[in-house]
């Protein structure tokens, strides 16, 4: 169940900039506590090497279910199955953060694409507006595009 399963984890790494941050934010600026560079890459490997446990625990949890997708149960099973109960309900909080956050975030993108459709709706109802024709003018320039439009048709290729 560890990485060998996988080849090995040369190609699996997490961004040291993001694990330096994380670090920085455990120890506090005021701590005096330094980090070393060999410390953080241990760190990092180790890390690593957890999802990579984790991760496959919960694949072989989801498969027995006849699962294609691991869902946040998997991992709740995976967890206290390899002896980590105490991780489980800051993870299940985490999740629901997570899925929280993505209900904000496609609400908020579904309120600016309905935004934009309403300008560009409002603009072609000035461009209408602002052509200056009557209904009826723009009615029978319409009537002259169909017919031009059904004269090209009906005469073939050209």
């Amino acid at each position: 169940m560890s990485d060998r399963e996988f080849g090995g984890n040369d190609d699996l790494t997490l961004p040291k900039a993001t694990i330096q941050k994380i670090i920085t934010e455990i120890l506090g600026d005021k701590s005096g506590l330094t980090f070393g560079k060999d410390a953080r890459d241990l760190l990092i490997d180790c890390s690593v090497e957890f999802i990579t446990l984790i991760s496959s625990e919960a694949n072989e949890i989801a498969e027995k279910e006849s699962k294609k997708t691991i869902a946040a149960e998997h991992i709740d099973k995976a967890l206290r199955e390899l002896g980590f109960p105490e991780y489980v309900s800051e993870v299940l909080a985490v999740a629901g953060e997570h899925k929280e956050q993505l209900k904000v975030s496609t609400f908020s993108e579904l309120q600016e694409n309905r935004a934009d459709e309403l300008q560009t709706r409002e603009k072609k109802t000035n461009k209408l507006q602002d052509s200056g024709l009557t209904d009826e003018q723009l009615l029978q320039q319409q009537q002259e595009l169909f017919r031009s439009a059904t004269e090209k048709y009906n005469s073939g290729p050209a």
